[in-house]
């Protein structure tokens, strides 16, 4: 009888590990199955993916709260997104967004290679585009929070720029060629405070 447990017990340890890949295909079919099941229970609530290796995501998704997707190889976003909350790409190699997003809280895209906005991009809360590659923003730009440029190539501001908070644009052209108040009569849709 002790022999037969020692044999059992041997034998558990010379079970190999699954490979990296495999872990990473099983990551991503558990990935898949999470966003199916909260599609079935209706989308509510948050959708937090944050480092999963999901590179898409269903066309037409809606999410109540908030989509969590820094950290993931996520290249592109769906057409017809709707986050009722915030949407966080930060870390993500994504470069543009659909046209037709929409977001009803925040927009972290730092640290992404964002190099373009959609047109009449309408943001509730804070838009943060600290770091990305982003050289210039659409028209009629609607940010309900601040706006952060730090670190970025933006050379120009849009016309019609609306901005219910700060705009921050510490270490860009446009905080090195103009004073705050020329920013200030640039784009006399800001509400807070400029910094530059």
């Amino acid at each position: 009888m002790k022999l037969t447990t020692l044999f059992l017990e041997q034998e558990k340890i010379l079970v190999p590990r699954r490979s990296k890949e495999e872990r990473q295909k099983n990551y991503l079919i558990a990935t898949q199955k999470k966003i199916q099941q909260y599609i079935k229970d209706g989308n509510e609530g948050d959708l937090r993916l944050r480092g999963a290796p999901i590179t898409s995501l269903p066309d037409n998704l809606k999410v109540g709260g908030s989509l969590h997707l820094s950290g993931t190889p996520i290249t592109s976003l769906p057409d017809n997104l709707k986050v009722g909350g915030g949407l966080y790409l930060r870390g993500t190699p994504i470069t543009s967004l659909p046209d037709n997003l929409e977001v009803g809280g925040d927009l972290y895209l730092n640290d992404t290679l964002i190099t373009s906005l959609p047109d009449n991009l309408k943001v509730r809360g804070y838009l943060n585009l600290r770091g990305t590659p982003i050289k210039s923003l659409p028209d009629n730009l609607e940010v309900g929070g601040s706006l952060n440029l730090l670190d970025t190539s933006i050379t120009s501001l849009p016309d019609n720029l609306e901005v219910g908070g700060g705009l921050y644009l510490l270490d860009t052209p446009i905080s090195k060629k103009y004073t705050e108040q020329e920013i200030r009569q640039m784009v006399p849709g800001v509400e807070g405070d400029i910094y530059i």
